[in-house]
């Protein structure tokens, strides 16, 4: 497996679109998941609806692999696995280091599914002295004082944010000028950098808000909905036992 930051993945070079390269990791997820199953071949739809897209969104990505099943079989499940791993740059080790491991940078640090995917936690980097040497998920922290060499010595182009927001550009800077060249921000602020360097932003407070949205929209829906209904059932009530011409009641002749 190759290590190192010289090796990028070659989604760019190839012209895949950015809303493609977005959906694969999701296509990887619904796939390993099969995998794991030893489930041989997957339909379009099957996978589609696993990965949370409609079929045909998901047949144009594919196509920009040069992957597109074959009729009345469907997808190699195990071919498709690697080829979007190789696609990610998931096919090498990727080391990474994490800055500012308080609640949330921990639980980064204790988190499984990065080594499973081809990151590797290289280093837990912390501003706070208190912090430095005391173990976490069998990594011990290190100062801040050493970031760049801490960043020359393990060939890390990728580094994850979790300080706090005033701190966060300072230590961006930081990690470009030692050679990151992909960023993922949970800090809350917009993070500046220079051509070349891809920032991701993971802003949960963010993603609250826009369910909460969702949330208010459907509470008006259902009100009106409801008061719909209940203008339904009073005009049903003031209209009972009029006859067919309205204020006149319909007598039978005697």
């Amino acid at each position: 497996m190759a290590t190192g930051r010289t090796h990028r993945p070659a989604t760019r070079s190839r012209g895949i679109p950015e809303a493609t390269v977005a959906r694969l990791p999701l296509y990887l997820r619904a796939l390993t998941a099969l995998s794991e199953r030893s489930v041989p071949t997957v339909s379009s739809e099957e996978l589609a609806a696993a990965a949370g897209v409609n079929s045909a969104k998901l047949r144009k990505d594919f196509s920009y692999l040069g992957s597109y099943g074959t009729r009345g079989v469907g997808y190699d499940v195990e071919y498709l696995v690697y080829q979007i791993s190789r696609e990610l740059g998931l096919t090498q080790d990727w080391p990474v280091v994490i800055v500012g491991i308080g609640n949330l940078g921990a639980a980064l640090a204790n988190y499984g599914g990065f080594a499973s995917r081809g990151f590797r936690v290289a280093a837990l980097i912390d501003a706070d002295s208190e912090m430095a040497g005391k173990q976490v998920a069998g990594i011990a922290v290190q100062h801040s004082d050493g970031l760049e060499k801490i960043i020359d010595e393990n060939g890390v182009s990728i580094g994850v944010i979790t300080t706090p927001p005033g701190v966060a550009q300072a230590v961006c800077d930081r990690l470009v000028a030692a050679g990151v060249t992909s960023i993922l921000n949970f800090a809350p602020t917009v993070l500046s950098v220079p051509d070349g360097v891809d920032v991701r932003k993971v802003d949960l407070s963010i993603e609250l808000q826009i369910l909460a949205f969702h949330e208010q929209r459907k509470a008006g829906e259902e009100a009106e909905a409801q008061a719909g209904a209940a203008a339904v059932a009073q005009a049903a009530q003031e209209n009972n036992g009029k006859g067919p011409d309205g204020d006149v009641p319909a007598v039978m002749p005697a």
